[in-house]
């Protein structure tokens, strides 16, 4: 999909609270099926963006990362499925594992390392892409693939600071 199709926006956070905020103001837009990949290096900030993203949609269970797992099922207003493929290879694994079912229609799956399924990933699809590690800010985009997911993008608060490109809303 091409960038001009995609709607994006791009926004800074300093901390991880911010960063669980962020996510916390996108869940309102959660709907059945929907599908949200999370890429970013390790210690990026996915597990804090899915925890806030929980918080979201009103989940008071503690989310962890589910790397041991690989899929973690909570209830909020929508059910969450918390998938991390970090300890897979590639998308034979996690489809022969059963990653993928029928109740994720339910409700929300949120996908950690997605880019490990990228040939296995519908283009319909919300990816939110982390750039930073440690104590640094964290850049973060947020890209609707397919008109769907561009609500997620239209909630990026007005009040979330852009990012270092000067791009806070809009297409590219």
């Amino acid at each position: 999909m091409s960038a001009r199709q995609s709607p994006k926006r791009t926004v800074v956070t300093r901390d991880a609270a911010a960063t669980r905020a962020l996510a916390a103001e996108l869940a309102v837009e959660a709907r059945p099926g929907d599908l949200i990949c999370l890429i970013g290096d390790l210690g990026a900030g996915k597990t804090q963006f899915a925890k806030g993203f929980g918080a979201g949609l009103g989940i008071t269970d503690t989310i962890v990362s589910p790397s041991f797992v690989l899929m973690a099922e909570y209830r909020g207003r929508l059910p969450m499925f918390h998938i991390d493929l970090y300890r897979l290879r590639d998308a034979a694994e996690a489809l022969a594992g059963g990653l993928v079912d029928e109740r994720q229609a339910e409700g929300v799956t949120l996908v950690e390392w997605a880019e490990r399924l990228a040939d296995a990933m519908p283009e319909q699809r919300l990816e939110v892409v982390i750039d930073g590690t440690g104590d640094d800010p964290r850049r973060i985009e947020v890209r609707a693939g397919g008109a769907p997911y561009a609500r997620y993008v239209a909630a990026v608060p007005a009040t979330a600071e852009p990012g270092d490109d000067g791009v806070a809303e809009g297409n590219r």
